[in-house]
């Protein structure tokens, strides 16, 4: 089976009430626990790369990869550009494999935003790519998403007609209040996303898919296991996955999730040198942290996405 699109799997997902699981890959053992959670769950897929981790990697080093899942799990995947900054960079994703491609255009004006997603969208459209594009900026820290609380925005539902209809895109990104990275929220905050902003945006477009960035949960289990195992990070509180659960249910057809991933991996292999000091082949160590990841997709797949025995 080749890498597919996500035009399918929206259309299902919105459909159905639930979501797509769009999770972000650096290596091979994160790829191979998220692909085995969602060939036993019977799941559909979305790997994404943001474009640090195509730095990091290499592009050819991640498609075959992303190439050798879909061989040995026969799933539905999508390879999906993450927080594309260019036209430049979405082009040479396209070119290279890529079956969709976020453009971000959320920093700039509303007029080049469209411009600029226009532009992609005309590209990937005529390679068989779908494009995501977003309107409104989350707050947080995320490879090279870097926006403060003062310049985060809600996404603006009387934009979002317009903006469709001009770009053309496939799917649209919008801000409700989740956040990217690992702080999202301090001690005796409360999270609180903006169905109301969620439903008027339905409203506007409806049946069209819609995607939530920033939507890990930062499950304290991993943040606990890292702390005890020499690490320093603060108390965080993330989207509550009952939260994510309800926009799955409406119109969001994509769940972005990196930090959960992160966490999941660098948790277990604190606890491993901690219990293992003196062991030294990475075999050992990634072995656990591939399975954490799996036991962790696994989960949002069946309690947050509500994906499984979707294909």
């Amino acid at each position: 089976m080749p890498l597919v699109t996500s035009t399918e799997m929206f259309k299902k997902a919105y459909d159905g009430g639930w979501a797509v699981g769009a999770f972000n890959v650096n290596n091979m053992e994160i790829i191979q626990g998220i692909t085995e959670a969602a060939q036993e769950l019977n799941s559909p897929l979305i790997l994404q790369v943001s474009s640090g981790a195509r730095k990091y990697a290499k592009h050819v080093y991640l498609m075959k990869l992303v190439e050798a899942a879909v061989e040995d799990t026969g799933l539905p995947i999508c390879l999906h550009l993450d927080h594309g900054d260019s036209f430049e960079l979405c082009k040479s994703c396209v070119d290279g494999g890529f079956t969709s491609v976020m453009i971000d255009g959320s920093h700039l004006s509303f007029e080049e935003n469209i411009e600029l997603t226009r532009r992609v969208v005309e590209y990937a459209h005529e390679r068989g790519a779908v494009v995501e594009g977003e309107l409104g900026r989350l707050a947080g820290i995320e490879d090279k998403v870097n926006v403060s609380a003062e310049d985060a925005s809600y996404t603006r539902p009387e934009e979002v007609e317009e903006f469709v209809s001009r770009t053309g895109v496939d799917s649209l990104a919008i801000a409700i209040g989740t956040s990217h990275g690992a702080y999202k929220f301090k001690p005796g905050q409360k999270p609180q996303l903006r169905f109301d902003i969620l439903e008027e945006v339905a409203k506007r477009l409806p049946g069209f898919p819609i995607v939530l960035h920033g939507a890990s949960s930062v499950i304290p289990e991993f943040v606990k296991m890292i702390n005890e195992n020499g690490g320093d990070m603060p108390d965080a509180i993330g989207i509550p996955e009952e939260m994510l659960r309800k926009a799955a249910s409406m119109a969001v057809c994509k769940i972005n999730i990196d930090s959960d991933l992160r966490l999941a991996m660098t948790g277990t292999i604190r606890k491993y040198f901690n219990d293992n000091p003196s062991h030294f082949d990475p075999r050992q160590y990634l072995k656990p942290a591939r399975a954490a990841i799996k036991e962790m997709v696994a989960r949002k797949i069946s309690t947050v996405l509500g994906s499984n025995d979707k294909i």
